[in-house]
């Protein structure tokens, strides 16, 4: 079937929709991502923060465009100590049930999040040895150790409200949002839509649109459709094959701006395997056609990547490069390491989360199966691969990652740090590698707070990492979002890729 006759056929049934289901809102957002829950903590993604920073708020935030920390629910904070973090908070705001905001509801939220049932922001509560809150309106953090990152987080792990969560089972907790956010919870259907409205006692001002609703709408040619039928104002996720269709639309305009987050290869180095030798490591990204994937399968809206962390990052290091595509090379080092005729090897990765993800994995298949590789494919829907992820299924996978807190130290710890899940390390590699002196170098780099030197010993360890091959970055992605013009709203994209609706006006 033609692509144009598909997205007739989605039009029409965009179209065909049944009225209660079109009902407009001031501002309606169609999104290539569905929320997973309503609690803030359950989900440490940007897909489901995005949702969340509508209706919570942190301690900080990062407003568009810079995304530069500023405060939030705290209006001043500080480091007294290596240890010590003091947080003056905000007077005057409520939760979005009547409930007053106060530093009780601060340590609470904090503490929860300690509780794997509640949370999967272990790696920053657990940091906390403890809380104190001398007065209403004063919370003070002593950490286990130096963490530097402390404040840096602190826009992304929102504040619940003490009283209604002790008293609210599981279902309704993840079912219901209750913060003090600009966008008040009215209604979610699962699969369709989440209805919200403004927050008319917000402590910044009431947003501008009253109403907002928010589709997560997957398949793209569907989405495609809902801003050419303008049943939406805003889109995100632009497919990429789209994009020149797009731009010949004139009812709509593009937007787009470079990612933080980097697409890259995830590889294990686990004894008695393959990938144990770094002569095979090497050879698998000697034999992946970046170029070309950015060429044929981007189309070109991806820069290649030579390392993960991107240049907003402390630990980036402009001085590196990419391993060369040399096929040729590929083979020789895999002969070399005793694989002149190959091995299996399986390719996961989901085919529902990043720009294309199917598509490059099955290139990269294509790559690895020209040096002689015996290749199976294992892509599959997000919510299936990111839970055998954290079950460690595989060794050879694609994912994505940017560091909300603009900390390579942070990133490394959950990515790289060997998996160690008494110490909260390691909790994002999926694919066990390990390397004492890489962990060496993460926990030296954790006690330095000086940020020049920081940054230094975060650039060591970032380039050990490309050096020892413990990953083969591809590209980081550009974001491109669509705006319909007969709405007129004026949208900036986030580094972080996050709809916060109340910084959207006309």
């Amino acid at each position: 079937m033609k692509r144009s006759t598909l997205i007739s056929i989605m039009l029409a049934i965009v179209l065909a929709l049944p009225a209660y289901a079109l009902a407009r809102a001031d501002l309606t957002v169609a999104v290539d991502y569905p929320p997973k829950s309503m609690n803030p903590h359950s989900y440490n993604s940007d897909a489901n923060l995005s949702y969340m920073s509508n209706f919570f708020d942190g301690l900080l935030q990062r407003p568009a465009p810079a995304g530069k920390l500023a405060p939030a629910l705290a209006t001043e904070w500080a480091r007294l100590d290596a240890l010590t973090w003091k947080f003056k908070l905000r007077k005057g705001v409520k939760f979005h049930n009547g409930n007053d905001f106060n530093a009780a509801d601060v340590k609470f939220t904090f503490e929860r999040m300690k509780d794997p049932k509640f949370s999967k922001f272990l790696n920053i509560a657990n940091s906390i040895a403890s809380i104190e809150t001398p007065d209403d309106y004063t919370v003070i953090f002593k950490t286990n150790k130096p963490v530097p990152w402390f404040a840096e987080t602190m826009h992304q792990n929102f504040i619940v409200d003490k009283e209604s969560s002790e008293k609210r089972d599981s279902g309704d907790y993840n079912t219901r949002a209750i913060g003090t956010g600009a966008y008040k919870f009215v209604e979610w259907v699962k699969g369709s839509y989440i209805r919200m409205e403004a927050n008319a006692d917000y402590w910044e001002g009431a947003p501008y649109f009253k109403t907002v609703e928010i589709k997560p709408i997957t398949e793209d040619a569907t989405r495609f459709a809902a801003i050419a039928a303008r049943q939406a104002d805003i889109l995100s996720g632009v497919p990429v094959p789209m994009i020149d269709r797009i731009k010949k639309t004139p009812t709509i305009d593009l937007v787009s701006r470079p990612s933080r987050r980097c697409i890259y290869m995830d590889l294990g180095n686990k004894e008695n395997t393959p990938y144990a030798d770094i002569r095979v490591r090497k050879a698998i990204a000697m034999a992946i056609n970046e170029d070309e994937i950015i060429k044929t399968i981007m189309r070109g809206q991806a820069t290649p990547a030579a390392q993960v962390p991107d240049v907003a990052t402390i630990g980036y290091d402009a001085s590196l490069t990419r391993l060369p595509y040399d096929p040729a090379g590929a083979k020789k080092l895999l002969a070399e390491a005793g694989y002149p005729d190959g091995f299996e090897i399986t390719i996961a990765g989901p085919n529902d989360r990043y720009i294309n993800d199917k598509q490059i994995c099955e290139a990269v298949a294509k790559y690895l199966a020209k040096v002689g590789l015996k290749v199976t494919l294992d892509v599959k829907p997000k919510s299936i691969f990111f839970d055998e992820l954290a079950s460690n299924k595989h060794s050879f996978y694609l994912i994505g990652w940017f560091d909300g807190s603009y900390d390579f130290g942070r990133s490394a710890q959950m990515l790289l740090h060997t998996v160690d899940a008494d110490k909260g390390m390691g909790t994002y590699n999926g694919a066990m590698y390990s390397d004492a002196a890489l962990d060496q170098g993460i926990i030296s780099s954790a006690g330095i707070l000086d940020r020049a030197e920081r940054e230094k010993a975060l650039q060591a360890v970032n380039k050990k990492s490309v050096e020892d091959v413990a990953w083969i970055p591809l590209h980081y992605q550009q974001d491109v979002y669509a705006t319909l013009k007969a709405s007129g709203v004026k949208f900036t994209p986030r580094p972080d890729r996050w709809i916060v609706v109340k910084e959207i006006k006309k």
